[in-house]
């Protein structure tokens, strides 16, 4: 009997022996444990071809999935983290409207509190009320958009007596910390600057068109934020009409005008009828220049105060062009009808633009 009880005591020392071990083993194991494979789907509502960033809404679901997962966490432009366990997170970007670029850094935790974490930027719009049928709003360095804008190049005067030479090169326009920059410069035998056009790539008839811009201090400087009419090859100028929506002389920068263009059939020559409005700090300061136009008038304001209309339907202007497609046009000339004499000491100067909206 003595030998089989110290038998028993022997076996039962072994087995708690090996059960320490293999529950050592076994918490090793847990311990090691580690999420991996993470990867974040960011499905921005809204999304198609034609709203690449989706519906203006803002809205964004994200779902993250890891390998040994069991919990997530998100955050959003460096912001505070939110947790999750299925993965599944719904975040509405409407701090800025337009189209902005946001960082979501998503970390995926397991059991023991191990933990990976992935990031991507991302870029989703946002508009309070309607958003518009078409917008630059220039938030990504480098060329502008090749899909919204081509170029007028080239010398010439074009018609004004201008000084100016027309490129598309980074030092006379780009797109830097969410503006585009068209920048008048002397080259020591005379200037160069931008003209970017929607010409061929979007035109359209009616509605709102807002541009939130800062304009050049420089006296010789003559910016314009315009429309022509889209047949302009076919018909020339000034049978395609014009509306501008923003020009600024070369002699007073503190005043802004808007004017519209036509073919007068009666005298068989140019006709047009402008307005002007003072605005303080406009080298300094963004302001937002806008045109509204229907089937029977075009009003121009400025910081949404209007201050010109004019009817572009009645028997005054026969033959309307403002019935019909207009395409954009955003430049600086030097010198020329309106921007007269240029500062002998002038180097460069620019006109900065926040967006371009058209609202239908």
């Amino acid at each position: 009997m003595r030998i089989s009880i110290f038998y028993f005591v022997f076996f039962l020392s072994i087995f708690a022996s090996c059960a320490s071990d293999s529950d050592e083993e076994i918490e090793s194991e847990v311990d090691d444990v580690t999420p991996s494979n993470l990867v974040i789907d960011v499905g921005i509502t809204g999304l198609n071809s034609n709203n690449p960033f989706g519906d203006g809404s803002g809205v964004v679901n994200f779902s993250a999935q890891a390998t040994n997962a069991t919990s997530y966490g998100f955050i959003v432009n460096s912001g505070s983290e939110v947790q999750s366990i299925d993965g599944v997170y719904q975040y509405t970007f409407n701090s800025v409207e337009g189209i902005e670029n946001h960082d979501i850094k998503v970390i995926a935790y397991s059991s023991t509190n191990n933990s990976i974490n992935t990031s991507e930027i991302f870029a989703v719009s946002y508009y309070q009320g309607t958003a518009p049928v078409w917008a630059d709003e220039f938030f990504q360095n480098g060329t502008p958009n090749n899909e919204n804008w081509t170029y007028d190049l080239g010398a010439g005067g074009w018609g004004n007596n201008e000084l100016q030479t027309y490129t598309n090169t980074s030092s006379n326009v780009k797109v830097e910390d969410g503006l585009l920059k068209i920048i008048a410069k002397a080259n020591g035998s005379g200037y160069t600057s931008s003209r970017l056009k929607s010409q061929g790539l979007f035109q359209f008839t009616y509605g709102r068109v807002d541009v939130r811009a800062k304009l050049p201090a420089s006296a010789g400087t003559w910016p314009a934020i315009w429309m022509l009419g889209a047949n302009f090859t076919s018909v020339g100028w000034p049978r395609c009409g014009e509306i501008d929506i923003m020009e600024q002389t070369g002699w007073d920068k503190n005043k802004v005008l808007g004017t519209c263009h036509w073919y007068n059939t009666s005298s068989a020559g140019y006709a047009g009828y402008g307005l002007d409005t003072t605005v303080s700090n406009v080298s300094n300061e963004f302001h937002v220049y806008s045109v509204v136009w229907d089937a029977n008038s075009i009003r121009i304001l400025q910081d949404n105060v209007q201050y010109f209309v004019m009817s572009s339907s009645n028997s005054s202007i026969a033959n309307s062009p403002f019935q019909n497609d207009f395409f954009l046009i955003l430049n600086v000339a030097m010198g020329g009808n309106l921007g007269g004499a240029i500062d002998s000491n002038f180097t460069e100067d620019s006109m900065e633009i926040d967006y371009v909206r058209v609202y239908q």
